[in-house]
């Protein structure tokens, strides 16, 4: 039997010395603590004086004591595989002692300690704790069954995956019944931890939960209506895992789950009723919804718009009753990260501009700095989804609610009505239709309210409708909406300016051309908040300048406007610092604004586009160092080498050519090398994009290099990176029309891929008409090498390309195509029909390629003759037979 480790008195003080001093406020004396621990940290038998603290010294205050065992739990977190045997084992058995310790606080640190001892992958090397921890469940002492259930809480929350698998001998076989046994326990904390147990193991279905869903299920029913409310919230996180993962189970109870959730959302606790509240944003992703729901809509519906009223602590923590605050200079803390989008190459479609894959930007972001997801945005969000299932079923409750609410005198009730008719704009927008043009007269109304949260929400609200506002006469709704919200980017209450931005930027996008009247006006009100706004907010304007670019294009391009705009955006360029995250915003804005201004961009070219290659050269570096010592140099943030290379994109298509001289200046090639071969995906999306702009702008400074990059844009074309895929697909695309016949020895690296990528199931449209275009291109100058796989890829290939509008690169796909067709004409026969509805689908082909179609089509029909092509066209539609009689008179 080996003696009790006993501490050395001395050694004892000197800690303790050390435990009070670090709850001292002072900063000072925090680094020196800070340091004497990492000093002690080279005593193997320190730990142990930790542990001893946290568990033998009763003589001590508990905050004391707490702080030894954190302590303790930091260094088994950083250094537990240097702890020698005995000290590791000593921690170990104090703690299986001490989990039922008098005290809540010591009982919790030690749960923690035994968390954090068993997820270093210790579990397989404490055998006895599982065992020990469920043992102790059964204790008579409430401390004892309730610090053991602490730290299996905090175990299966931390290590679910390992408790269900061979690696532990499976032992959820045995807790999970054993957790269900005290669903019924007589103490609301340990009901609590019982359910929140078995709750981690739902969404992963494990087996051993399965086996027992049915006595879990009615255990819940049983605790529905608890007095405590963390069971009550409990009982509701887990009918809302069910619900996706076992609705089988869930549907025979439907109604009364349904009637039950609806009280739980009217919770009087708020937490209660938040998780009841997820219940409808769950259903509402699931098939049945409408069966079961539809009879409940006529209860639920006020419940969700009740829900959406601003609680008085919301109103407390959003400072809702201070007005001016446009003089307060932001806390820091509150500017969240921005995620930078790099680029994508996308092709235009019939209709209207790039289609998104996703609409991103107008979720109800509206009050994001506090207690970032409530009861009001969870209500707000269920409603949209639900009005996207519903549509008019769910308008016809809402309406008579949304008179009351929109014309009410409290300012909290108003503003709730403004929140549902954003909500619901989506799902319920032709419902509306007919109510608008009173509606939003009123929302440009409220537009002035004396209230600032009235005016913020009214921003989203009219942003959800900006695409009807757009599609009437410009003089009825367009112009008073864009007069007042300008007006509201000069707001004097921080909430609303940012509102402002970020509405008037969705604005732009439906508006594009529209504005191109108003652009004075509109660019005099951006500049002028350029002098106005705190650091958060000038983040959302650099934002609204790009967008502002981006939609009316080219009709920026005018002295006048150029003057207005360009000083400010380069005196915030001249003062922000390589380091400074500000500048990812105002890249980008920049790229955008030197896309629409082209030629009118080149007196600022120079500086911007040597920045840009330093900010890439600066990050290569840092990385390279970072990579050879880890321990001496930190890892650069790569977003600023992704949105340098970005920036540069827009410039080569801003400038086209003229930025031919810039490139031969710098080794902006080299550093596209590395790039192209960096670990980070959306760096080399960045550099393919890059590659593609610079190839169609001065392809002579990248011709040397084709030889080193082409095998590198081959081992790129994985679809599972989509954007890198189809980023390197687009700058194949651009070198092989660059290159002609010379292209030869490179379609062996890419063609194989390119076939496969265009017949594999579920591609993204983009990535399939970039492929599509690429391999026509390919065909198109290399005909002999390409023409052999034809009949691969023709029907996707005609699939693919019939929807995109007449362009450029759609010329010279087609042009690959029909070139390809004359070499093979085999290759095409069994699919000709998706032939012809492709060239179907141009308006205007240039006359000569009008010509390859025509003796394609001519050339079919001779070859098979009169009777036979009479057969093939009956099988067409009326409008295809029609197009090809009236354009190829076949």
């Amino acid at each position: 039997m080996e003696c009790e480790w006993k501490p050395d008195e001395q050694g004892l003080q000197q800690i303790l010395q050390l435990l009070k001093e670090s709850q001292s406020p002072d900063t000072s004396t925090q680094r020196s603590v800070q340091q004497r621990l990492e000093q002690l940290n080279q005593y193997p038998d320190f730990n142990n004086y930790l542990i001893f603290v946290l568990t033998k010294l009763k003589s001590e205050d508990e905050p004391t004591r707490s702080l030894s065992g954190l302590i303790l739990k930091n260094n088994v977190k950083a250094h537990y595989q240097n702890f020698p045997n005995g000290v590791s084992d000593f921690i170990k058995s104090e703690c299986l002692q001490n989990i039922g310790d008098s005290s809540p606080l010591i009982r919790a640190t030690v749960g923690i300690l035994i968390t954090t001892i068993a997820s270093k992958g210790e579990l397989q090397n404490w055998p006895e704790l599982l065992p020990k921890l469920c043992l102790l469940l059964d204790s008579e002492d409430y401390n004892t069954c309730e610090g053991a259930f602490g730290a299996l809480q905090k175990i299966c929350e931390d290590s679910a995956e390992i408790l269900d698998s061979d690696m532990l001998d499976r032992p959820l076989n045995i807790m999970i019944p054993k957790f269900l046994q005290f669903f019924k326990h007589s103490s609301p904390k340990i009901r609590s931890h019982a359910i929140a147990c078995v709750n981690q193991f739902i969404i992963s279905r494990t087996q051993a939960l399965m086996l027992h869903i049915d006595p879990f299920i009615e255990n819940l029913f049983a605790l529905a209506t608890d007095d405590e409310p963390e069971v009550r919230k409990n009982v509701c996180r887990a009918l809302v895992m069910l619900l996706e993962v076992r609705l089988d189970r869930l549907l025979p109870h439907m109604h009364n789950i349904i009637e039950y959730m609806l009280q739980r959302t009217q919770d009087h606790d708020e937490n209660v009723a938040l998780e009841a509240c997820e219940f409808w944003l769950t259903l509402a992703e699931q098939p049945v919804c409408k069966e079961v729901l539809c009879g409940h809509l006529s209860q639920l519906t006020p419940v969700l718009v009740n829900g959406m009223k601003y609680s008085e602590i919301d109103i407390i923590l959003l400072k809702g009753d201070i007005e001016e605050d446009e003089a307060i200079p932001d806390n820091e803390q509150d500017i969240r990260p921005r995620f930078h989008r790099s680029r994508t190459v996308a092709q235009q479609h019939e209709g209207d501009g790039i289609e998104d894959e996703e609409d991103e930007d107008d979720e109800l972001d509206d009050d994001d700095t506090i207690s970032d997801w409530n009861l009001r945005k969870c209500s707000a969000a269920a409603l949209d989804v639900l009005a996207n299932v519903f549509r008019e079923d769910l308008l016809m409750h809402i309406l008579p609610l949304l008179k009351e609410l929109l014309f009410h005198p409290e300012w909290v009730v108003k503003e709730s009505g403004i929140l549902v008719l954003g909500a619901i704009a989506e799902g319920c927008m032709q419902g509306m239709i007919p109510y608008l043009p009173e509606l939003i007269p009123h929302l440009i109304q409220c537009l002035s309210d004396k209230k600032a949260l009235v005016r913020s929400i009214t921003c989203w609200t009219l942003s959800r409708y900006a695409h009807w506002v757009v599609s009437q006469p410009p003089d009825v709704y367009l112009k008073p909406l864009m007069t007042e919200l300008l007006k509201r980017i000069l707001d004097s209450n921080k909430r609303v300016q940012e509102a402002a931005c970020s509405a008037f930027a969705t604005l732009e996008e439906e508006a594009c051309t529209e504005l191109v009247p108003y652009l004075a006006f509109i660019l005099d009100t951006l500049v002028f908040a350029f002098s106005k706004y705190q650091h958060k907010n000038l983040l959302i304007l650099y934002d609204a300048i790009g967008t502002l670019a981006d939609s009316v294009g080219h009709h920026l391009n005018k002295p006048e406007y150029i003057q207005m705009l360009m000083p400010p955006l380069i005196q915030k360029w001249n003062q922000l610092k390589d380091e400074d995250k500000d500048l990812f915003p105002l890249l980008e804005c920049l790229s955008s604004v030197a896309t629409a201004l082209q030629s009118g961009f080149l007196p600022y070219c120079e500086p911007v586009y040597q920045r840009c290659v330093n900010l890439v050269q600066k990050t290569l570096a840092q990385s390279m160092l970072h990579q050879s010592q880890p321990e001496q140099y930190e890892a650069p943030d790569k977003d600023f080498m992704i949105v340098a290379l970005d920036l540069l994109s827009g410039l080569a298509e801003g400038l086209g050519g003229t930025i031919e001289q810039l490139v031969a200046r710098s080794n902006i090639l080299t550093l596209m090398y590395q790039c192209m071969q960096d670990k980070m995906p959306e760096v080399r999306q960045s550099s393919f994009a890059l590659l593609g702009d610079l190839t169609k702008a001065c392809f002579q400074h990248v011709k040397p290099c084709i030889a080193d990059f082409m095998p590198i844009l081959g081992t790129n074309l994985n679809p599972e990176l989509i954007s890198v895929c189809n980023n390197a697909t687009w700058a194949i695309g651009e070198i092989s029309i660059q290159m002609g016949p010379e292209m030869q020895p490179y379609i062996a690296m890419v063609l194989h891929q390119l076939v496969e990528i265009i017949n594999r199931p579920n591609t993204p449209k983009t990535l399939l008409e970039n492929t599509a275009i690429t391999i026509g291109r390919l065909g198109y100058v290399c005909p002999q090498e390409v023409a052999p796989m034809l009949q691969q890829f023709i029907r996707p290939w005609c699939t693919c390309l019939r929807n995109i509008r007449d362009n450029e690169e759609k010329d010279s796909a087609f042009r690959g195509i029909c070139t390809m067709i004359s070499v093979n004409p085999g290759g095409v026969v069994q699919d000709f029909i998706f032939f012809c509805d492709a060239v179907a689908s141009w308006v205007n082909p240039k006359d000569d390629l009008r010509d390859m179609f025509y003796k394609i089509l001519h050339g079919f029909k001779n070859q098979v003759g009169d009777d036979n092509w009479r057969r093939f066209a009956d099988q067409f539609p009326m409008p295809l037979k029609e197009r090809l009689a009236t354009f190829y008179g076949v």
